[in-house]
């Protein structure tokens, strides 16, 4: 038998085709005439040749084995310890679930250790890509990093390559994102033998896939706080990554590994003015929905709304119904007169201000001259921000949706939702924002709510989470 890899499949030949059709996967590609089939497969299908005892000719794996001295004076927590060992147990493939705050990266940096190959780290963005990039730096520095085969008088390769952001560096160790990944896998996806997927929970959409999809690493580890998905693809997570094997809640490592925490929500109230405008436009929007038998509850609810108001003549005045009652609940000016108490309430706290929309931001930040993060903030002042947050220069940010995840910010101990999606995994990351330990802190975290809107209906399905029971 052998094999070859081929744009992120695998090519095999030299044996009978009912033997190469036995195999994972294996289809006879009309096209190109040889059979193919997705390089995902490889750790399989060399599995399974060797339990029967065919020879191979392996020209598929790109890599060799990697000595990688872990230059760290962090000791492990007793979670991270059984995360890996459990994750190794399973084959070196798989999801591990631990809360933010709890020490995922580490966990990383110990299998990276602990395999000895060629690891590629795929992250969502790109501030979060030289997170790691820094993170690895430190743990693999100049003289830990070697190619075993190499002998001991070679100079070690300690570089730590970057694909992304302008850059395309790859090196034995090597943080790119899955924007980058995805697009360029075809051509690298043989020399890794360990890929980490952070905030794994990214990795099902269909374009991202194909980051596993293409890549022959035979271990692969999964890391998130918030596996589940509106869509139902955490279902996928065997085939790309591998099960989830190894979970600790919030609650469980709350006060030892975490701050201890509170939740509270506060409900306002529309004036009868705005009561009367919601319940118009609400009325406007649901009687089009309904008319057309859209469930907007499904996967794909808003397309079909989308696309029906493109179609009919009262489509337009449905669509600027939605989104008057959406403005009105969660932007209601009773928030901002709410928001203003708060912040006289926690003068000497750190406070982090999340809302839906940027809109929202900007009017915060102009009203209470706070400084804003969005996807508009260049990384570099976005950076500045964050720092001087840290060092108490600052006491409050407003942010949308940036700071879900993949950003530390320890100093924080109050968060304000002003307002959010239904997203479970969205309000649970908002949370994890608070809960990294830092001193004796205790974190608070306020849900404001506007009543008697669909608002309380997505407050209760995003509190659908064990931290918040």
């Amino acid at each position: 038998m052998h094999i070859r890899f081929d744009a992120g499949t695998l090519v095999l030949s030299g044996a009978p085709d009912a033997q190469i059709e036995s195999l994972p996967g294996c289809r006879f590609d009309e096209r190109t005439g040889v059979y193919r089939t997705e390089a995902r497969h490889y750790r399989a299908i060399v599995e399974l040749l060797r339990e029967r005892k065919i020879a191979c000719s392996d020209e598929a794996r790109a890599y060799q084995p990697l000595e990688c001295a872990l230059r760290s004076d962090r000791t492990p927590f007793p979670h991270q310890k059984e995360a890996l060992t459990t994750w190794w147990n399973a084959g070196g493939r798989g999801v591990v679930v631990l809360p933010t705050g709890t020490g995922k990266t580490l966990v990383a940096l110990l299998a990276i250790a602990h395999v000895g190959r060629p690891t590629l780290v795929i992250t969502p963005t790109i501030p979060l890509m030289n997170q790691w990039y820094g993170e690895m730096a430190h743990a693999f520095a100049a003289g830990g990093l070697a190619l075993a085969e190499r002998s001991t008088s070679a100079k070690p390769q300690a570089a730590i390559g970057l694909l992304g952001g302008g850059c395309y560096d790859l090196q034995p160790l090597t943080v790119t994102t899955y924007d980058s990944a995805y697009i360029h896998l075809e051509r690298w996806g043989n020399r890794f033998g360990l890929i980490v997927f952070d905030e794994c929970h990214h990795l099902p959409s269909p374009s991202y896939q194909f980051a596993a999809v293409g890549a022959i690493a035979p271990y692969r580890l999964g890391l998130t706080a918030t596996p589940e998905r509106a869509d139902g693809a955490e279902s996928l997570y065997p085939e790309l990554v591998g099960p989830i094997v190894y979970r600790r809640e919030i609650k469980q490592l709350a006060g030892d590994f975490l701050a201890e925490y509170r939740v509270a929500r506060l409900d306002v109230d529309l004036t009868p003015d705005e009561m009367d405008r919601y319940t118009k436009a609400r009325t406007t929007y649901r009687d089009f929905v309904q008319a057309r038998g859209i469930s907007m509850g499904s996967p794909a609810g808003w397309q079909r709304f989308i696309q029906e108001t493109c179609r009919h003549p009262d489509g337009r005045a449905a669509f600027q119904a939605y989104r008057e009652q959406k403005r009105l609940s969660l932007a209601a000016p009773a928030k901002i007169e709410l928001l203003e108490e708060l912040l006289r309430r926690h003068a000497l706290d750190r406070v982090i201000i999340f809302t839906y929309d940027n809109a929202s931001v900007y009017q915060i930040a102009r009203r209470f001259l706070v400084p804003a993060i969005t996807h508009q903030t260049k990384t570099k002042e976005r950076q500045q921000v964050l720092q001087r947050f840290h060092s108490g220069e600052y006491n409050v940010i407003v942010t949308s949706q940036v700071l879900n995840e993949g950003v530390d910010v320890p100093a924080a101990n109050v968060g304000i939702i002003l307002s959010g999606t239904g997203s479970v995994r969205e309000h649970v990351q908002r949370l994890g924002r608070l809960l990294r330990k830092h001193g004796d802190k205790q974190a608070l975290l306020y849900e404001v709510v506007t009543r008697n809107t669909a608002e309380e209906f997505t407050s209760e399905r995003r509190r659908q989470h064990g931290a918040y029971q």
